[in-house]
């Protein structure tokens, strides 16, 4: 091979193995994407009736302004105390 072939060859190389990797898929704009919930319904009520003392005698799954899944749960504690609680499905927080 002819020298200035060969440093054509070796200058070339690099260039090509450089390549970028493919961009991450994007999603497209105005779509939902669905993911699954980090807290199931089980687990919040477990978390919260062992956080108030008290037992849940109600739970829903409702969406927020947002489109969030909150789930809703009514506690019943010994003293006959009825409240309410929501538990945001992402993240298990409880407001």
């Amino acid at each position: 091979m002819n020298g200035w072939r060969a440093a054509v060859l070796i200058l070339w190389l690099p260039v090509v193995g450089a390549r970028a990797a493919p961009a991450a898929p994007v999603e497209p704009v105005g779509r939902t994407v669905v993911t699954r919930a980090a807290v199931s319904m089980d687990q919040a009520v477990k978390m919260v009736e062992q956080r108030f003392h008290a037992r849940v005698v109600k739970a829903e799954a409702q969406k927020d302004d947002d489109g969030r899944t909150v789930y809703v749960l009514r506690l019943l504690n010994d003293s006959g105390k009825v409240w309410t609680v929501r538990v945001d499905a992402s993240d298990g927080s409880v407001q």
